[in-house]
């Protein structure tokens, strides 16, 4: 069956079964690599995107699922346009492995979409489902709050 998405903007006819991961229809189908596999039970965050502007963990969204406007890491700027979370990423140098930072800067962005001020507290609590194995966490907070001031 062919099921279309709307991904970055793109739209894409996709012949996969609809059980299969939104994680895998973007990796292994369309070759947007951005979004990584961790765990695979939502469990580290690695694979967050956005339907229609709300982090999900990729792995555990069925294709058929699949509710609105997919967001990637891929699609949220641009090389020559950098998202201001991305543009402070690099400014904090937040990563050092790096394998988790795209799910971390899509929980970022959702996080600043809802509340464009966020404490202390709420960065903590909305980045607390994304796990970090090099403990980056310090320069992902402060990434979030340069976001917030260069807004």
């Amino acid at each position: 069956m062919t099921t279309q998405l709307t991904i970055n903007g793109d739209t894409h006819d996709v012949d996969l079964p609809e059980d299969v991961p939104l994680l895998w229809v973007l990796r292994d189908q369309l070759n947007m690599t951005g979004t990584k596999f961790g765990c695979g039970v939502a469990a580290c965050g690695a694979c967050t995107v956005h339907i229609d502007g709300e982090a999900v963990r990729s792995c555990q969204v069925a294709l058929g699922d699949v509710w609105g406007d997919v967001t990637t890491v891929e699609g949220l700027g641009t090389p020559e346009n950098l998202h201001r979370l991305q543009a402070a990423w690099i400014e904090h140098q937040v990563a050092q492995c790096g394998y988790c930072q795209s799910g971390q800067i899509m929980q970022a962005a959702a996080l600043l979409a809802e509340n464009p001020n966020p404490t202390d507290d709420d960065i903590d609590q909305a980045m607390a489902g994304n796990l970090c194995r090099c403990g980056t966490y310090p320069r992902i907070r402060a990434a979030i709050k340069s976001a917030v001031q260069g807004a």
